[in-house]
């Protein structure tokens, strides 16, 4: 089993910037995909962001240029550093893993998930 704990979430005005980390504890030396995905409030979970173990990064185009993945190794953390957010980024962030290598950006590729942590964008 694997768990994952997300921390650095809250609140951050239009334009600012946050730093989210998950951290993987258990049996992570099986873990080749880890991904951020996000659920506003009322819609569907959909995918951030992932990466693979070897450091390809995949990301939703609602992101790009203002997200980055990352991953390190060693404290088998990933992170999620968000740039330039706007309202619509508001939403509960989770942290995802799977021993898999990664594949497309969806809910059911991913075994393992964090409880969430909440990102709100104010105006």
């Amino acid at each position: 089993q694997v768990q994952l704990v997300e921390s650095g979430g809250g609140s951050v005005q239009v334009g600012g910037s946050l730093r989210l980390s998950c951290a993987a504890f258990g049996y992570t030396y099986n873990i080749y995909c880890m991904g951020w995905f996000r659920q506003p409030p009322g819609k569907e979970r959909e995918g951030v962001a992932s990466i693979n173990w070897y450091g390809t990064t995949n990301y939703a185009d609602s992101v790009k240029g203002r997200f980055t993945i990352s991953q390190d190794n060693a404290k088998n953390t990933l992170y999620l550093q968000m740039n330039s957010l706007k309202p619509e980024d508001t939403a509960m962030y989770y942290c995802a893993a799977d021993p898999r290598l990664c594949s497309l950006l969806e809910v059911n590729q991913f075994r393992y998930w964090g409880q969430g942590i909440q990102v709100t964008v104010s105006s």
